[in-house]
């Protein structure tokens, strides 16, 4: 039982259930965007829904659909929250200031002074 409670109690596994929970919620906001997006291209060239359209009686105007949504909600997603964090990130990266490297005579006094402290064979 003990196993058990130190399993549960990780902090990842905390964390993978929050990550889920907002998830679920972020899926909502992405969802309810891309129906915006959607109508506004309906505005443009007429509704992008193919719900009824049943060729040959194979209902393959929910998939058409559908696949339609998975491109606009991908796209959302990439240029609205991936390509953010990125340049976000590489912002962050730029402003941390990174170690100088070391010059030459730095380099050669570290070669010497391994060379030194080799046993002489």
């Amino acid at each position: 039982m003990k196993g058990f409670k130190d399993f549960l109690m990780r902090g990842n596994l905390i964390e993978l259930a929050v990550a889920f929970i907002l998830g679920g919620a972020f899926s909502t906001v992405v969802k309810s965007f891309t129906a915006v997006i959607m109508d506004l291209l309906g505005k443009i060239g007429g509704t992008p829904n193919f719900s009824g359209w049943v060729p040959g009686g194979v209902h393959v105007g929910a998939f058409i659909t559908d696949v339609i949504s998975f491109f606009v909600m991908s796209f959302v997603i990439y240029f609205g929250l991936i390509k953010p964090v990125e340049i976000a990130t590489k912002k962050l990266k730029r402003t941390k200031e990174e170690p100088a490297a070391p010059t030459t005579a730095e380099l050669l006094i570290e070669i010497r002074d391994e060379l030194r402290s080799r046993p002489i064979q």
